[in-house]
C-alpha cells in the first residue's frame, strides 16, 4: 500500500449508499462497490486524504427500515433533505447492524476486498464501522444467543414500554440506549458484562480487521465499565463488573495481529483521555466543535493549548453525519474559519462528503441517496488551497507551537479574536492566523528568533498569494503585525 503516512492525517467520511447511488448514475445500475473505477478512489486521494471512512457498508436490518419508515420525525427530516424521497430511498440505520457482512445492495465481501485494494493503490487506508453497544433488534443473536443482551420480562415491558421489546422467540430484550436520550428503538442492547457477548464482539472485530485498516467505533464510551454499570444498573441483576475493560482486551487482541490497525472512538463526556489510555489512536473532539460553534475565541485557544499528548490524538471536525452541515451551522464565512482551525492543528482531521463543495442539506443516515446541490466553487477553491497547504512540510511533520497574540496597540482588545500557531522543522515555517470573530481584528505575533531563517523575513499567503516583507527586529521583537477581516485567515509560508 502506497499510503500517505502522517501522524496527523486527513480522513474523509463517505456514506457508502449515497456514494454508490452517485456511482450507479454515472456508470450504470449494475455497479458494485468492487467495480467502482479506480479513478474515483484516486480522485478522492488526490485531495489529500490519508484515510477513507466508508460509512454504512454492513448489512442493514429490515426491522430498522420498517421503524425508519414509521417515524414521523424522520419522515419530516427525509422531506427536508430529499423532497422527492420514496420508501425505496429509506435503507434503515447503518448503526442498527443486522450482520457484519457487506449489504447485498453494495456487493459482497469480494467486492469489499477489491474496493479496499483500489483504495490502497490510490494511497489511502480504509476505515469501517464497528458498533459495540448495540445491534439491530432483529439480529440473529437475539434468537441464538439471547444471553448476550440486556434482558427483561413482561413486567419490564409494562413499566418501560419504550425500553423493552419482545424479540423473536419470545425473549424480552432492551433496546440500545445512551443514558441521556430515549432508546434507539430499532436496536437491541448488548450486555458488555457478558463474557459470551465480549467474545462474540471480538470475533466480529477481528473479522472486520481482515478487510480494513481501522474502525470508527460508534459511541465507544457507552461500553466502558463505569458508564455501562451506571446506565444499566437496575437491569443487571447483580451481575459483577468485569475486572478488565472491553476495549483494553479488544484493542490489544486486534493489534497483536495487526499492530498498525487504527481505532477511532466516537466519544463524549470527558472520557476521551480514558479511551486513549485504553488504546484508541484517536478520539472525537466534540469539545472543539462546540467551542467553535458557541464560544469566544479565547476558549477555543485555551482548549487547543491543552495536554499535547491528548491533543495530537484528537479527531477534529466541523461536520459529520450526526451534525448539521458546516455551512448551515456556522454560516459560510465562519465555516471557512472553523475549517482552517480544524485542518491545521495537531490530530486527525475529519472531512465529510459534500463539505468541500459547500453542501447545506443534512441527510439522515437512513436515506440511501441525497439531494443534488449546487457546488459552491468558491468553497471548493478555499478547500483546495487549505488541503494543499496542509500537505506541505513542515505541516504535520514538524513541531507545532501555539502562539500568543499581543495587542497591536494599547487599548486594542481585538487581538483576543486572533488564533495563531505555527509548524516548524528547523528550516521552514508555516504560520496560521485566523480571525475567529465577526469584526476586523489586529494583533502582533512574536516568532521566536531561533526559528527565523533569512533576513529580512518574507511571508507569502497561500490563500491570497500576497507577499509580506518585514524586518527581523519587528517579527522577533514587538511581533509580526496582523490585520484580518471578519472570519478571515492567513496561511503563511516563511520564504527562505
Amino acid at each position: 500500500m502506497k499510503q500517505r503516512v502522517s501522524a496527523h492525517p486527513h480522513l474523509l467520511e463517505i456514506n457508502a449508499w449515497a456514494f454508490m447511488h452517485r456511482m450507479r448514475r454515472r456508470y450504470g445500475t449494475g455497479l458494485s462497490i468492487g467495480s467502482v473505477p479506480a479513478r474515483e478512489w484516486e480522485r478522492i486521494a488526490s485531495c489529500g486524504f490519508s484515510y477513507l471512512w466508508l460509512m454504512g457498508v454492513w448489512e442493514r436490518s429490515e426491522a430498522s427500515k420498517s421503524r425508519a419508515l414509521m417515524n414521523e420525525g424522520l419522515r419530516k427530516a427525509y422531506t427536508e433533505a430529499l423532497p422527492d424521497w420514496s420508501p425505496e430511498d429509506v435503507a434503515g440505520s447503518p448503526y442498527a447492524v443486522y450482520s457484519y457482512r457487506v449489504d447485498p445492495h453494495l456487493g459482497d465481501e469480494e467486492d469489499l476486498v477489491q474496493a479496499r485494494n483500489m483504495i490502497h493503490e490510490a494511497g489511502m487506508g480504509l476505515i469501517l464501522d464497528f458498533v459495540p453497544n448495540h445491534l439491530a433488534m432483529d439480529h440473529p443473536w437475539t434468537v441464538s444467543m439471547p444471553e448476550c443482551f440486556i434482558r427483561g420480562d413482561r413486567e419490564a415491558i409494562r413499566r418501560e414500554p419504550s425500553l423493552f421489546f419482545p424479540a423473536e422467540g419470545g425473549t424480552i430484550l432492551a433496546h440500545g440506549r445512551d443514558p441521556y436520550f430515549p432508546p434507539w428503538n430499532d436496536t437491541v442492547q448488548i450486555n458488555i458484562f457478558s463474557d459470551r457477548a465480549r467474545a462474540a464482539l471480538f470475533e466480529e472485530l477481528r473479522r472486520i480487521a481482515e478487510y480494513a485498516d481501522g474502525v470508527r467505533c460508534d459511541m465507544a464510551m457507552l461500553v466502558l465499565n463505569d458508564t455501562f454499570a451506571r446506565t444499566w444498573e437496575r437491569h443487571l441483576g447483580g451481575q459483577p463488573v468485569p475486572e478488565a475493560e472491553f476495549w483494553d482486551e479488544a484493542i490489544a487482541g486486534v493489534k497483536s495481529a495487526k499492530p498498525e490497525f487504527m481505532f477511532i472512538a466516537e466519544a463524549y463526556w470527558g472520557l476521551e483521555g480514558k479511551l486513549q489510555d485504553l488504546g484508541f489512536d484517536y478520539t472525537y473532539d466534540k469539545v472543539l466543535y462546540d467551542l467553535m460553534l458557541h464560544a469566544a475565541p479565547g476558549e477555543v485557544r485555551r482548549h487547543l493549548q491543552g495536554s499535547e499528548s491528548i491533543q495530537r490524538r484528537c479527531l477534529r471536525f466541523i461536520e459529520n453525519h450526526d451534525e448539521q452541515r458546516a455551512v448551515s451551522a456556522f454560516g459560510r464565512e465562519r465555516a471557512c474559519a472553523a475549517a482552517a482551525v480544524m485542518a491545521t492543528v495537531p490530530g486527525m482531521h475529519l472531512f465529510h462528503d459534500g463539505q468541500i463543495e459547500g453542501s447545506r442539506l443534512h441527510a439522515p443516515v437512513q436515506l440511501a441517496r441525497t439531494s443534488e446541490e449546487p457546488v459552491d466553487q468558491g468553497m471548493v477553491r478555499f478547500y483546495d488551497v487549505l488541503l494543499g497547504y496542509s500537505l506541505e512540510e513542515p505541516m504535520f511533520t514538524g513541531t507545532w507551537k501555539a502562539l500568543d497574540v499581543r495587542p497591536a496597540w494599547e487599548g486594542n482588545g481585538s487581538s483576543d479574536n486572533l488564533l495563531a500557531w505555527l509548524w516548524f522543522d528547523g528550516e521552514t515555517i508555516k504560520l496560521v492566523c485566523i480571525n475567529y470573530s465577526d469584526t476586523g481584528s489586529q494583533g502582533r505575533i512574536r516568532i521566536p528568533p531561533e526559528l527565523i531563517v533569512g533576513q529580512p523575513p518574507v511571508f507569502r499567503d497561500a490563500l491570497t498569494k500576497e507577499v509580506y516583507i518585514r524586518s527581523l527586529d519587528e517579527v522577533t521583537g514587538e511581533g509580526l503585525y496582523i490585520e484580518l477581516g471578519p472570519w478571515k485567515t492567513h496561511l503563511l509560508d516563511l520564504l527562505v
